[in-house]
């Protein structure tokens, strides 16, 4: 999702490899990745640690080049994909964590303002992934909320 409440100058990342196809120097082959992505997910990681630990640790630059499916679509295969979307859980996790701040601390205005947004942000995907990966009547509750990502 775009940056919607501050605009930073510059766009400074790591960026995907140029060729869609495997570079030869690929030591994995398509079923070691296949069988990588699952034993990572079992153990309980998320489409990007699963990304992350293959690229740090077994030098695969794009899973996607390597075997024709991304992350998530071998996950779906195999029956391994969460019931919620990553990014959707990333961003409850967050405001769970900032009322639990605010509890402690009541008069943080800028971490009250700062849980407007990211709720504005749970609400835009909840739209988005409704109907999609979310049932048609699912929406967010906050107490509820923090029940889902314990």
């Amino acid at each position: 999702m775009a940056r919607m409440h501050s605009r930073k100058r510059g766009r400074s990342a790591s960026h995907k490899p140029a060729s869609k196809t495997a570079p030869a120097w690929v030591q994995q082959s398509k079923e070691e990745v296949f069988s990588l992505v699952e034993k990572l997910a079992k153990e309980g990681k998320n489409e990007a640690a699963i990304g992350r630990i293959l690229r740090d640790q077994y030098g695969v630059p794009s899973v996607k080049a390597l075997t024709g499916k991304s992350i998530s679509q071998i996950l779906a295969d195999k029956k391994l994909a969460s019931k919620y979307p990553a990014d959707l859980i990333d961003l409850i996790r967050t405001a769970v964590a900032m009322r639990k701040h605010l509890k402690a601390n009541p008069r943080d205005q800028s971490n009250l303002t700062k849980l407007a947004h990211v709720e504005s942000k749970i609400r835009r995907l909840v739209r988005y992934y409704r109907g999609k990966k979310l049932p048609q009547n699912w929406t967010y509750v906050p107490e509820e909320a923090a029940l889902l990502v314990k």
